[in-house]
């Protein structure tokens, strides 16, 4: 075997990719990249009433989406290929052959099944779970606890899982294994045809258990959101990445938001803990929030565009500039980009602003007041946030006011919302012409 790492992800397409599977996927691609190794797609489409190339190609996609690239796979010829199950029928049959001609396999029904020996113990040292021995005897059970020989070829010639995958990984050159610990079960059945067939087994890492909030195992209606969805709910691709690196694994420098490059120069699959993992949406709502923080700004802006069309929001008035700047305003509110630009809508419609605010708390005798103190403001000759803020400072200790009795109406009335970045950042994104627009609306100038 060759000396670099080599690490598959070998998906059935029998529907998308979803969380568990994007888990897996991950882990390998961190493996493959942290190590300098390879990094293959497999497809296994031995079901072959289920599989479908549409959910071959929204696994693919959904891959692509996360930024988990592969090197060699259906797309990506390598010398080990092909890549999808259905294609390597010839080595199944080549190695079931094999193992009747040796005894150690025989025919049942028109299906080949596996002699698994007696008395033999079946040793392997995980890189997360350690030290694993399980009897031959205890590998595969019937249901009154006698030995249960293992079907490799099924009875309309296609492999099983525990043979295909043996022979797959074995001649696609895989030193390496990282799957889910559901998979543990599997592995003594799979080392047994390994020794039978004098394969040198590849080393094994199985990820820990991902459980619901409630730490009880993971649902199907919990597990079953499509990477596809998290985009549709506004997450980044870098915080789902974020959030599901961190599922089972964590730098050991405690850091908790960091970027691909970081993730992969900080993996390690020996970090890999057993404890089961807990898929908690809060965690990887803050996650979110804080890529969000780090993201460069015109990329950002590409991702919000179509969540401020969905809100009937015409941007094309706007510059693409204006609109990076105004996300920058925002100063990491919102924890998905949905919420962002949700949020953010005041920077470029009015309208929003004059439906959810209708001045109905500003009473007439606060008015004056408000009037000179705003109009005295748009005088200014500087219109940056700091200058504001001087200027405000002062003239409430001249006119004996406060900063909560003029802000606040100003807030609304350029916002329509009570809460927002710095109001004077606020008004200085607007611009000094668009600030005396939205004060005239409301009879404050």
């Amino acid at each position: 075997m060759s000396e670099n790492i080599r690490v598959r992800f070998a998906p059935s397409p029998t529907g998308a990719l979803h969380i568990g599977g994007a888990h897996t996927a991950l882990f390998n691609w961190l493996c493959a990249r942290h190590t300098g190794g390879t990094f293959i797609l497999r497809i296994e489409d031995t079901d072959r009433e289920r599989s479908t190339p549409e959910y071959e190609q929204s696994i693919m996609d959904g891959m692509r989406w996360m930024g988990l690239d592969w090197d060699e796979g259906p797309d990506k010829p390598g010398q080990f290929g092909p890549y999808r199950q259905s294609e390597r029928m010839e080595s199944y049959t080549k190695y079931a052959n094999q193992l009747l001609d040796a005894g150690l396999a025989y025919k049942d029904n028109g299906a080949v099944l596996f002699k698994v020996p007696s008395g033999k113990i079946v040793t392997f040292d995980d890189e997360v779970y350690g030290h694993i021995e399980v009897l031959s005897d205890n590998a595969s059970v019937n249901q009154d606890g006698t030995i249960k020989d293992i079907v490799i070829i099924k009875r309309d010639g296609m492999p099983t899982y525990n043979f295909a995958v043996v022979i797959d990984d074995f001649t696609m050159n895989i030193n390496m294994v990282i799957r889910g610990e559901d998979h543990i079960i599997n592995t003594p059945k799979q080392l047994l045809i390994y020794h039978a067939l004098g394969f040198k087994p590849p080393k094994f890492a199985h990820l820990p258990m991902i459980l619901g909030k409630d730490k009880k195992k993971l649902s199907k209606r919990q597990g079953a959101t499509s990477v596809f969805e998290y985009n549709d709910l506004g997450y980044l691709p870098d915080g789902v990445f974020n959030f599901l690196a961190l599922l089972g694994w964590s730098p050991k420098n405690g850091q908790e938001v960091f970027t691909r490059e970081e993730a992969v120069k900080l993996f390690e699959i020996g970090s890999v803990t057993k404890k089961p993992a807990v898929l908690d949406m809060d965690k990887l709502n803050h996650i979110n929030q804080e890529q969000m923080k780090i993201m460069d700004p015109y990329k950002l802006l590409e991702i919000i565009k179509p969540f401020w069309r969905g809100l009937g929001l015409n941007i094309t008035a706007c510059s693409d500039d204006y609109l990076a700047s105004s996300l920058q305003t925002m100063g990491g509110r919102g924890q998905t980009t949905m919420q962002l630009a949700e949020y953010s809508d005041y920077f470029i419609s009015f309208d929003a602003v004059k439906e959810r605010y209708k001045a109905d708390d500003i009473n007439e005798e606060r008015r004056p007041a408000l009037k000179k103190f705003y109009s005295e403001l748009l005088g200014t000759s500087e219109f940056t946030p700091e200058a504001m803020e001087s200027f405000t400072r002062s003239w409430i200790e001249t006119n004996e006011s406060s900063m909560k009795e003029v802000a606040l109406p100003l807030r609304w009335v350029l916002t329509g919302r009570k809460v927002s970045p710095g109001v004077f950042e606020v008004a200085a994104q607007l611009g000094k012409e668009e600030c005396c627009r939205r004060l005239e609306y409301y009879n404050l100038i």
